[in-house]
């Protein structure tokens, strides 16, 4: 109901606009050109000028379609320019262009197809060829019935003598060959002939325009006349636009036809010998365009740079250094297109420059980039000239190479993902390029390949390093990455050792560190004087806050896992006490500020991993226990709740280990510092505490006198008691349990202080259980002690 309203509504205005513009239409025969010129303008504005809807703009122009077409020949010209601006517009904005095609293309084939000039005017020329332009594009195939008429417009036309008329001539062929190929191809060298003869235009952008054109002319058509067109081409090489000279060449590479070549074969001598005499005028314009605004331009120039450089095949080399920084400047592109042929380009620089030549300019620019912003750049044309060079030739350089990818400066200066792919990729191309020869630089490319892993923060990147190492143990017939770093641990240990000194948060060196001490597995284990040289470097109180964590927390996961990794051979023991004594304990002295105490909870980390990793033996411990027992029940005191939580299971792995042979007085100044734990504002902590209170007790062997440190077990129990009546049953149940194990200790005070307890009310379930646990213990104690004495 809605849509026919709305038909009705455009219905109706049709007709208002049309009765309108009667009297306008009657005064376009008039003898006075006034009036016509009058009429046709206001015929203009209550059409075009309104912004009227397409679908009563369809109606009127099926009835103005004709007047205007009569009115192309009225002999004044403001009437003529008028009549094809508005075809233009109503050709533009019309639902069904295509319905004025029959009254449409012959009028315009008889105005501008003849031979001779019937329109004198070349800015309507000019017009009218633009709206036949328009037209092939809205008709596109409905165009096909007229291709004779089209063919003679487009003939007269690129002969026109305005040269604007012959580039859009040229343009509108282009498009007409792509609307109807199956019907143009049949009449396309009706326009070599005129194509040809306007190619030596002294206008460069007509010459251009030209060559495209018979890029399409000859794509589309039956290629009858490739010889008459190459011969042309061949007159235009040199050309002094170096634009038409790229668009020139764009098309030999796009038409097989006129190459002597397919794929990668060797192009012909002529062809060859063409490329050889220009190629000191091609490089200048291809450098020139290949950073022009439109991408088409950018692309196909970049096309043509591979074709250029086969053709030229070794004469590139004397063009070596305008043509590197061509393809700098192009692999900055944001189009890949535009890139992956550059890259295409020099690869083939690759095949036909010898290695001494091409490394000494790129070698340079890899040290020294001359873009900030795209520091890479070098290391990806690098990657891809390595890639064509043949391998006896590249494997004399292979060690110059590899020295510089492993420069500081090159392989630690920057860590943007990019760069570090275009890192990757040069030894991925020299590992597949030199296979087994690169046994005599492995040490360079896992030196790299280990930086690019330290420095990565994406984890396909980083797996593809690890990659590439399995890759550099494959060429050398190593079983594995850990025999890998085996052949070279000596050398980078050495290699970080150089550095140490001067490490801090922001080095890469202590992130390589990470990586070689993880990775290398069992191997480690063969190198702790070497490893220990570096720890005791960098793990001073007066280093690097920041780096030290860092480093702190890997040692921790290698010590948790010691067996497997830094105690692999057991030298790891011949030096836990130093690296407990020297590094994690003046690491736990106490210092101001949050750093410092992020530092000590990383080193109370790391001495829970040493402790109970089995680096150290538990003879080991004893010796340092006076100098270790103050730093840990310090460490009970921190702000950090993780420290808290570290600090007590340190001691309860300390208990556990050594409790037993610890001197009642070491023991007995481990209790109070745990009680305190027992009103931490963690339940995990407060579990951990009273868990190492179990074992604190269970480490009270013959040498502890009850009687005589009564007075620390009559605390020590006061305490535990007072927390009977903890709001958390599994704290009552834990509590219990230790006290269960203190009537073994001392059976009277443990009563007497329980019954007290009771007596005040509090938790008499629990100090029920409690007196009749100490009951049950007290008469066994009584039976065996008759029994012993009978």
């Amino acid at each position: 109901m809605c849509t026919a309203a709305m038909a009705a509504g455009e219905e109706h205005v049709s007709s208002v606009v049309l009765k309108g513009i009667t009297r306008h239409l009657n005064c376009l025969n008039e003898d006075n050109k006034a009036t016509r010129k009058r009429a046709i303008e206001q015929i203009k504005k209550e059409t075009i000028d309104k912004n009227l809807s397409s679908d009563v703009l369809q109606e009127v122009f099926t009835v103005l379609l004709k007047p205007l077409l009569k009115c192309l020949s009225d002999p004044m010209e403001r009437c003529r320019e008028t009549a094809i601006s508005m075809l233009f517009e109503f050709i533009r904005c019309v639902k069904n262009p295509e319905e004025s095609l029959p009254y449409l293309m012959p009028c315009l084939a008889q105005r501008f197809g003849e031979k001779d000039i019937v329109e004198p005017a070349e800015e309507l020329r000019l017009s009218a060829l633009q709206m036949l332009t328009l037209t092939v594009e809205v008709c596109g195939k409905h165009l096909a019935p007229y291709t004779n008429e089209m063919m003679n417009i487009l003939q007269r036309s690129i002969v026109d003598p305005f040269p604007d008329v012959k580039r859009e001539g040229c343009l509108c062929t282009i498009r007409f060959a792509k609307c109807v190929p199956e019907h143009f191809h049949m009449q396309a060298e009706s326009l070599v002939k005129p194509l040809m003869q306007t190619i030596s235009h002294q206008h460069s952008r007509v010459r251009v325009s030209v060559i495209e054109a018979t890029g399409a002319v000859i794509q589309y058509g039956t290629g009858k006349n490739v010889n008459d067109v190459v011969s042309h081409l061949a007159q235009r090489l040199f050309d002094d636009s170096a634009q038409f000279l790229i668009v020139n060449f764009t098309l030999l590479i796009n038409n097989c036809k006129i190459l002597s070549y397919v794929a990668v074969e060797r192009p012909g001598l002529g062809c060859r010998e063409l490329v050889v005499r220009n190629l000191g005028r091609l490089v200048p314009a291809i450098t020139h365009d290949v950073s022009d605004w439109l991408v088409a331009t950018r692309v196909r120039t970049s096309q043509l740079l591979s074709v250029l450089l086969l053709h030229a095949e070794d004469h590139c080399t004397q063009h070596l250094q305008p043509l590197l920084a061509t393809l700098y400047r192009a692999c900055m592109d944001a189009e890949k297109d535009v890139v992956n042929n550059c890259l295409a380009a020099a690869k083939l620089l690759g095949t036909f420059v010898p290695p001494a030549v091409f490394l000494k300019l790129m070698l340079d620019h890899v040290t020294c980039p001359s873009s900030a912003s795209h520091p890479w750049v070098p290391l990806m044309v690098l990657a891809a000239v390595l890639g064509g060079c043949h391998k006896p030739l590249l494997k004399p350089h292979l060690e110059e190479v590899t020295n510089t990818l492993a420069q500081p400066d090159v392989c630690q200066e920057y860590q943007q993902v990019v760069y570090l792919e275009q890192l990757l990729a040069c030894v991925d191309v020299l590992l597949h390029q030199c296979d087994s020869e690169c046994s005599s630089v492995s040490l360079q490319l896992l030196k790299v390949l280990v930086t690019v892993q330290c420095l990565s923060t994406e984890p396909e990147l980083t797996e593809k390093a690890v990659d590439s190492i399995h890759l550099l143990c494959k060429v050398q017939g190593l079983a594995s990455p850990q025999q890998l770093y085996r052949v070279h641990m000596e050398q980078l240990m050495d290699w970080l050792c150089a550095s140490v000194n001067s490490w801090s948060s922001y080095s890469p060196e202590r992130l390589q560190l990470h990586i070689i001490v993880t990775q290398s597995g069992p191997v480690i284990g063969e190198f702790v004087s070497c490893l220990m040289q570096i720890l005791l470097n960098c793990l001073q109180p007066e280093k690097d806050p920041e780096m030290k964590m860092s480093i702190l927390t890997m040692m921790a996961k290698v010590l948790l896992e010691a067996p497997h990794t830094v105690d692999s051979h057991g030298l790891f023991q011949e030096h836990s006490e130093r690296f407990l004594c020297d590094i994690l304990l003046p690491n736990l002295v106490w210092r101001a500020g949050r750093t410092a105490a992020a530092v000590r909870t990383a080193a109370i980390s790391c001495l829970l991993a040493l402790l109970h990793g089995g680096a150290i033996t538990p003879a080991q411990v004893l010796c340092v226990e006076e100098k270790l027992s103050p730093q840990v029940l310090s460490a009970l005191e921190e702000d950090s709740q993780m420290a808290r939580l570290l600090a007590c299971r340190s001691v309860s792995t300390i208990l556990r280990l050594v409790g037993s042979s610890l001197h009642p007085d070491a023991l007995n100044k481990i209790y109070p510092e745990l009680l305190k734990r027992l009103d931490d504002s963690s339940e995990e902590v407060r579990a951990v505490a009273l868990e190492a209170l179990g074992l604190w007790m269970s480490s009270l062997r013959k040498d502890y006198s009850p009687e005589l440190c009564a007075s620390h077990l009559q605390l020590l129990f006061q305490q535990l008691l007072l927390h009977l009546d903890d709001p958390d049953s599994a704290v009552q149940d834990q509590v219990l349990e230790i006290l269960k194990k203190a009537s073994l200790v001392h059976p009277l005070l443990v009563k007497t202080e329980t019954e007290a307890v009771r007596d005040k009310q509090r938790s008499p379930l629990y100090c029920d259980r409690l007196l009749q646990h100490i009951h049950s213990v007290t008469t066994q104690q009584l039976a065996h002690s008759t029994e012993k004495h009978s």
